[in-house]
């Protein structure tokens, strides 16, 4: 079978099997159907890549389309367009000839559009006895009309996938963030275990992942990161277990009365209260407030907070601080005791103490004057949050949940 050609102002191109399928769906069009112009174009600048067009063959395409007369592109508004090269050049912001047709030739063998050729290459079109519109040749945009339903799917799974990817990469993000941040406190705690190495291994894992990773790639990394993570959770509170802090012992405070006033419980702390106590040592240089944990760490070992998040939920660190002082006002603590907490420990952590005295609010007489305390230690550098959260994480966290 000899190759079918079709006539342009360029000389004779050969028709490929695909342009004459476009041409035969483009010819069984629904007389009632329509489609928005700019509507269908938005949906084709989503699937660019998935149709097979470049971004100067989209630009040609929108020029094509300002010289269509209606919004609605619809059998009976016609679908021949026919502007010249020159017209076409202007409305594409000074685009080279050779530049315009090689986008032409692009947005035809993609089946975007079809040719209509005159017999002499030109492009016009007659007028009929009415005044109106009769025969046009130039450009078909009827395959934006058949091809809408396909093309608008296509848009529609791009702006899918570009989300997955987005939430994927956030959740490896805060994995990520998670992780290096309980071996650095691990490290500053200096509490014992392999930690450098875990450090190393993990460095060598991120370094794996491509500079621009796809879906896939960000989930098999994702899955090894969350065990990874499980992995030094597990371990920082088996060492944290049988450790020299044991916070467990805090539990009983309340019904002990402590003579020492330098052994101070994690959870329950004494005052020195008593006539004739040692007066305060001169105060020592403001620290900088410790590193925070994991947001999900906290709200895995003080699980009560969450429902005094905005909407009953806890999703970031603004949602904790807005529910800690809700909480503080609940428990009783002042606003200049919260204020000077944050201003010791940072928001963060001060948000995570009112919870975990939230959690133990039962075995806490004060909660005022147990975070005043609290951020009078944490001045001098005697105050830890982690071993708190550890003990609340092995009564409230999976630990407790698989031996309970």
């Amino acid at each position: 079978m000899e190759p079918q050609y079709v006539s342009t102002p360029f000389g004779r191109r050969s028709m490929t099997l695909g342009m004459l399928a476009n041409q035969e769906s483009a010819s069984k069009v629904d007389p009632d159907a329509s489609v928005d112009k700019w509507k269908i174009f938005r949906a084709l600048c989503e699937a660019k890549d998935r149709i097979g067009v470049s971004d100067r063959a989209l630009a040609v395409l929108n020029a094509l389309l300002t010289f269509y007369p209606k919004n609605e592109i619809a059998e009976v508004n016609g679908f021949v367009v026919f502007p010249s090269n020159a017209q076409l050049s202007l409305r594409t912001h000074g685009m080279a000839g050779t530049t315009l047709r090689r986008n032409l030739a692009m947005l035809v063998e993609a089946g975007l559009i079809i040719r209509r050729d005159s017999p002499n290459g030109k492009r016009f079109a007659r007028r009929n006895g009415e005044g109106g519109l009769g025969e046009a040749y130039g450009f078909s945009l009827a395959p934006l009309l058949t091809r809408a339903g396909e093309i608008e799917a296509q848009a529609a799974q791009v702006v899918a996938d570009r989300l997955e990817w987005k939430r994927l990469r956030e959740r490896l993000t805060l994995c990520r963030r998670d992780i290096a941040k309980l071996i650095e406190i691990a490290l500053e705690e200096e509490i014992a275990g392999e930690w450098t190495e875990m450090q190393k291994h993990f460095n060598l894992v991120i370094a794996s992942l491509p500079r621009r990773p796809s879906a896939a790639e960000m989930e098999n990394l994702l899955e090894d990161l969350e065990g990874f993570r499980a992995l030094v959770v597990k371990t920082l509170e088996t060492k944290t277990k049988t450790g020299k802090t044991d916070a467990n012992d805090s539990q009983n405070g309340r019904h002990i009365h402590n003579s020492n006033p330098h052994l101070v419980s994690e959870l329950e702390p004494s005052f020195e209260t008593k006539q004739g106590a040692k007066p305060a040592e001169e105060p020592q240089p403001r620290r900088e407030p410790p590193k925070s944990f994991p947001l999900a760490m906290v709200l895995q070992a003080c699980p009560e907070i969450v429902a005094y998040g905005p909407g009953g939920g806890i999703s970031s660190w603004r949602d904790l601080m807005s529910a800690a002082v809700i909480v503080r006002s609940t428990l009783g603590v002042s606003g200049s005791a919260y204020q000077e907490a944050c201003d010791v420990m940072g928001p963060e952590n001060a948000a995570s103490v009112i919870a975990c005295i939230l959690e133990r609010g039962g075995h806490i007489n004060s909660a005022g004057g147990y975070l005043r305390d609290l951020t009078r230690r944490a001045e001098r550098g005697e105050f830890s949050l982690g071993p708190m959260l550890m003990a609340l994480l092995r009564a409230n966290g999976p630990m407790a949940r698989n031996t309970g």
